[in-house]
């Protein structure tokens, strides 16, 4: 087993009706002043802005308020956050929505405490922040897990270029999950969300360290239950267990309880950045779209861990007399999975034409320029990159 470093520091407020308490949370951490930060109109129009406000003027704070988070969150609004909260004196932000909204906000609490510097440059690699404003969140939709990681990712306009930060400085200080909250998601978002949750786990379990029995038991748990959520959710959206089970995998599956984000392999991830950062496509969608390449593509590089994956998680046979041939089942039990419940498994299904000129353009982004390589079972560089996405 690799060295590894367990810090997950949000406190998780779980249960019906837990957004009510938002502001007794919110100054419980510090709050006096809020930035209530959400997406478009589901929020308003279901009734949950206007619990939330309430809440927070019951516990006596102040709020102002930026609406217009959106999938892939733009740079752009970041930084109209970021004015907001220096011009109104705000010293925590409150999220509600799914994980684009929480990304927003914890990039905007990056902005608003280091004026001296471009935000970007923090998602960029140019430099570091020397602290951020807290954020809370209630999340709407599971699916980035953003509401108990210690990421965030950002698209900027100027190119639609993709791109992730990662600090301690930016976990939530609490998270109030309510599963109810989630009855309202369309099938497309629900089944997006699930794709996603399961890829932050496989992204932990598909990595470089095979000495963890009880991780992997960990991990291979979160996603049947998850699979099984999903087929129950695409049955009947209102069932309330399997919302709970979702939204609780969404938190585990990025908080580092399956393994560390540091171990993983990310590969998957980072080229799926480059297809929702170019094309706008959903996040969940675009991963379930490049996974089975990728796997085709690097699978010999441990055949014995696919095929693990291939007994534990969707109950394969294993063929001792032809372990590559267990391996590659798994594979096409994904993709099975996947094109069940209604996601696309390659760039065809997911509306994509991708000419030979859109793969070196999305292979060239990926490698920052041929200057990295990505993943861990693979050392993958800018050659391979497009051969997955060309096969994709």
């Amino acid at each position: 087993m690799d060295n590894f470093t367990f810090w997950s520091p949000t406190k998780m407020i779980f249960g019906k009706g837990v957004e009510n308490r938002s502001g007794e949370l919110a100054k419980e951490f510090g709050a006096s002043k809020v930035l209530l930060h959400f997406g478009g109109g589901s929020a308003e129009k279901s009734g949950l802005l206007n619990r939330i406000r309430k809440s927070l003027s019951e516990s006596s704070l102040k709020f102002v308020e930026l609406a217009g988070a959106q999938p892939n969150p733009r740079l752009g609004l970041v930084r109209v956050g970021a004015e907001l909260c220096k011009k109104n004196g705000v010293d925590f932000i409150l999220a509600v929505g799914g994980g684009s909204v929480i990304d927003s906000a914890k990039a905007i609490a990056l902005s608003a405490a280091n004026p001296e510097t471009d935000v970007w440059d923090f998602y960029s690699r140019k430099a570091l922040p020397s602290g951020a404003i807290g954020v809370g969140c209630v999340p709407t939709l599971p699916a980035a897990g953003s509401e108990m990681s210690n990421s965030s990712v950002i698209t900027n306009e100027d190119g639609m270029l993709k791109r992730g930060f990662t600090s301690k400085l930016i976990c939530c200080k609490f998270a109030a999950m309510n599963p109810e909250l989630t009855f309202t998601l369309s099938p497309s978002q629900t089944q997006c969300g699930c794709a996603d949750i399961m890829m932050h786990t496989m992204e932990r379990y598909f990595c470089g360290d095979f000495g963890r029995k009880l991780l992997d038991g960990f991990a291979e748990s979160l996603m049947r239950t998850l699979m099984e959520a999903a087929q129950k959710l695409k049955e009947n959206p209102f069932d309330y267990n399997a919302r709970a089970e979702t939204m609780l995998a969404a938190a585990m599956s990025h908080n580092d309880v399956t393994g560390s984000r540091d171990n993983g392999d990310w590969a998957c991830h980072q080229l799926e950045h480059e297809l929702s950062g170019k094309f706008d496509v959903p996040h969940g969608a675009g991963l379930t779209a490049i996974w089975p390449a990728w796997a085709r593509y690097v699978y010999r590089k441990n055949i014995p861990r696919f095929a693990q994956f291939a007994s534990n998680v969707f109950g394969c046979a294993i063929d001792f007399n032809n372990i590559e041939h267990t391996a590659l089942k798994g594979i096409e039990a994904y993709e099975k999975f996947w094109e069940s419940q209604g996601m696309p498994i390659n760039m065809s299904q997911l509306g994509i034409n991708l000419d030979e000129g859109a793969i070196k353009e999305l292979a060239e982004k990926c490698s920052f320029g041929n200057m990295r390589t990505i993943g861990k079972i693979a050392k993958l560089d800018v050659s391979d990159m497009e051969s997955i996405y060309r096969s994709a």
